[in-house]
């Protein structure tokens, strides 16, 4: 007596159920690990303006002469770049453009180095703390001075830089008058708050 035999494999009903499973999966994720690997790479944007400023503040100590990262915006993106104080009077504006003032690192833009982040601001931030105002659409807040200045004793001009990456990652650095240190804190969307990291 005979049997047929099944040949060993997959029916097409079965593949086209399999193909559509994984379409399903990898359409459902990958929007979240877009999201995530851009957060990963605005937060690594972040930390490269935080070791700028931290080497800005050891040039002034090393160097016992005040030290300034200078901001100039440019349409919708910022430039910035360093300079070291000449007659001791601190960096001041009408200083660099006597060239009193030199500029000991040049100028460079953010979105150069990490394609997509740039200084920026989602629309209706709250304010970082209680003490703070809304950033509103500045992204850049140092006062009325475009300089953010270290000093030899390390201290410096107070101030926040917002950072914004392609998917809406959004985080701020911090900096302390007082000790001239950095903080950096994200914006969490879901809870309309800032938190540390």
């Amino acid at each position: 007596m005979g049997y047929a035999r099944s040949e060993p494999g997959y029916s097409l009903v079965e593949l086209i159920f399999v193909v559509g499973l994984i379409g399903t999966i990898a359409g459902i994720a990958t929007p979240q690990m877009l999201t995530t690997l851009d957060d990963f790479r605005t937060l690594g944007a972040v930390r490269y303006v935080s070791s700028r400023l931290q080497q800005t503040r050891m040039e002034a100590v090393a160097r016992t002469a005040d030290t300034a990262m200078r901001f100039i915006r440019a349409g919708n993106t910022y430039s910035y770049a360093v300079y070291l104080d000449g007659n001791r009077n601190g960096v001041r504006s009408l200083d660099i453009q006597r060239g009193i003032d030199r500029e000991i690192q040049r100028p460079e833009r953010l979105s150069d180095q990490f394609s997509g982040i740039d200084f920026g601001v989602l629309a209706g931030l709250p304010p970082v703390d209680a003490s703070s105002s809304a950033p509103g659409t500045d992204a850049v807040k140092i006062g009325s001075s475009d300089l953010l200045t270290f000093t030899a004793l390390g201290s410096s001009t107070p101030g926040s830089l917002y950072i914004r990456g392609r998917r809406n990652a959004q985080y701020v650095i911090r900096v302390f008058g007082e000790t001239g240190k950095t903080r950096i804190l994200k914006f969490d969307p879901h809870d309309r708050r800032w938190k540390p990291l």
